[in-house]
């Protein structure tokens, strides 16, 4: 479904993985990418927004520390090698590279003027700056790491922000989500919604703490806010 585009910026190109619906576009969505590259699952994210009236855009946010990287969540040797490029990798470089995606797909032919992102694991931070950095119109964070340690950013969150909490989250303690949930809750823009029992990457499909009944509910309720905010 999917074909590969290119996002120019002031410091070089990068690709970005696009998926077109099958009718005109409601609006477009920015899918951010986790630890893993721009890999499987990231594409059938996108295909799968594609499906439901959106044009969808993943863009390769690693291609300043190396383009293509796709990683899966299968093997230990997999793992290090995704944490180095978290370590590696320029937040807010990314946050500019995500800026020139939606810029870029808001001249697509195809887009209809708004423009969200979603974001899963470091796409959940990235997410949330872009929320507060950037005009996109709407943006989800799925299990976002770092939040709590960035929110002085969380005043300048002027769009509708919805996120997703997992209580049980291996890399966000209760005490960061409480800080959180504290921090962001006033906002009337801002939607958070926790999942009990649900570990880091809970909508991650084939991932070892996969549970379809909560990404199913997270995937329902991140359509049904795009549809209220992008439409």
């Amino acid at each position: 479904m999917g074909e590969q585009t290119t996002i120019t910026t002031a410091d070089g190109s990068f690709s970005a993985y696009l998926a077109r619906p099958a009718g005109a576009p409601t609006a477009a969505v920015v899918v951010i990418q986790e630890i893993f590259g721009v890999n499987a699952v990231m594409r059938e994210i996108t295909d799968g927004l594609a499906a439901q009236g959106f044009l969808a855009v993943c863009p390769d946010l690693f291609w300043r520390i190396e383009p293509g990287i796709e990683l899966s969540d299968q093997s230990e040797a997999e793992w290090q090698r995704a944490f180095a490029l978290f370590n590696a990798f320029d937040v807010d470089a990314g946050v500019k590279d995500i800026a020139a995606t939606i810029s870029t797909i808001r001249q697509d032919p195809g887009a209809q003027g708004k423009v969200g992102a979603v974001g899963f694991c470091l796409g959940g931070l990235l997410a949330y700056l872009t929320a507060a950095r950037t005009d996109a119109d709407a943006a989800v964070a799925y299990y976002g790491v770092g939040i709590d340690g960035r929110l002085a950013e969380a005043e300048k969150l002027t769009h509708p922000f919805l996120m997703h909490i997992a209580e049980e989250d291996g890399f966000v303690p209760k005490e960061a989500q409480a800080k959180i949930i504290e921090a962001l809750e006033p906002n009337k823009l801002i939607e958070i919604h926790t999942y009990p029992g649900r570990d880091h990457g809970f909508a991650r499909t084939g991932g070892q703490h996969y549970d379809a009944e909560a990404a199913a509910l997270a995937g329902q309720r991140t359509l049904d806010f795009f549809r209220k905010h992008l439409g």
